[in-house]
């Protein structure tokens, strides 16, 4: 049965879903409630900082699945993506208003964040959306992005960004409202880890950021079960690799994961990446990380 109810979104770009967002979401809810209508989420794919620039380095906080499903477990019914092209980016506000989201999309209302723009140029702002909402057909309502416990800086993509190059997991997820967390496919490596004994579930991190080279206490989730674990993330310049890799070591799991797509947790930072002398030096240092990564995960 098609729902008839009207819709009511929450619109950005809602990369990492952080608290800003979070707050973004519980007004569409409440909103919606109080106008029986349905609270959704409009993204926009590909993120336009990827469209204007194509070649800029991995900065992705969440992946789209990730990020839709994070955005429905903050209360979205509905998830709708505006493809974002060349086409959009020279609309017009006004016709992206009446003509994407009114006529196309059949959007009742949007609830945006203060500091979001729209259209060519970015020439869409708060003002002309409170304009564009004065009839009876649409509506917007626009929002304070939340700040932080300490009052001293926004909630923002920028600065998660920033923490999580620095290696600062727990700062990256007070802002978050979350661990932060990456959702990858299983690939085969040079199965160096079970040599160790250590075996290890390796994925690449494509569009994401990457987060600062070192050891990690993570949790991984698989087949909707949690286990505690480390993991290093970086080119490995014992044994001289050169793509940087995520590898994690779960504890307690025995099991083939090639193919298999789980999603690593970063806890903690534990210490930066390191060249070691030979092999057996390596091996001693990944029984103690593995006691560091106990400990820190024991506590959070």
């Amino acid at each position: 049965m098609v729902n008839s109810k009207p819709i009511i979104a929450a619109i950005g770009n809602f990369d990492g879903v952080h608290l800003g967002h979070q707050a973004l979401l519980r007004e569409t809810v409440e909103i919606a409630q109080n106008e029986n209508a349905l609270p959704g989420a409009i993204v926009f794919e590909p993120h336009p900082r990827r469209f204007f620039q194509p070649d800029a380095p991995a900065f992705m906080l969440t992946s789209s699945k990730g990020r839709d499903a994070l955005l429905r477990n903050h209360g979205a019914k509905k998830v709708l993506h505006i493809p974002f092209d060349e086409a959009l980016s020279k609309m017009p506000p006004t016709e992206f208003i009446h003509d994407v989201l009114i006529k196309r999309m059949g959007i009742y209302g949007i609830v945006a964040g203060s500091d979001f723009r729209f259209g060519i140029d970015r020439q869409g702002d708060a003002a002309l959306l409170t304009k564009l909402s004065e009839g009876p057909d649409f509506f917007a309502v626009t929002v304070d992005l939340v700040n932080d416990t300490a009052q001293v800086e926004k909630f923002g993509s920028t600065a998660i960004r920033n923490a999580i190059t620095k290696g600062e997991m727990l700062s990256a997820a007070r802002m978050l409202g979350h661990v932060w967390s990456v959702q990858g496919t299983i690939v085969q490596g040079q199965k160096l880890g079970r040599t160790l004994g250590f075996p290890t579930a390796n994925m690449t991190l494509g569009s994401l950021i990457a987060p600062r080279h070192g050891v990690y206490a993570i949790r991984a989730t698989h087949d909707d079960v949690r286990y505690d674990g480390v993991a290093n993330y970086g080119r490995r310049p014992t044994v001289g690799a050169d793509a940087p890799l995520l590898e994690t070591h779960l504890f307690d799991f025995s099991g083939d994961l090639y193919g298999v797509q789980i999603d690593v947790e970063f806890v903690d930072f534990i210490r930066d990446e390191q060249k070691f002398d030979g092999l057996e030096a390596l091996k001693s240092q990944i029984a103690i990380d593995i006691k560091s990564a106990k400990e820190i995960l024991k506590d959070n």
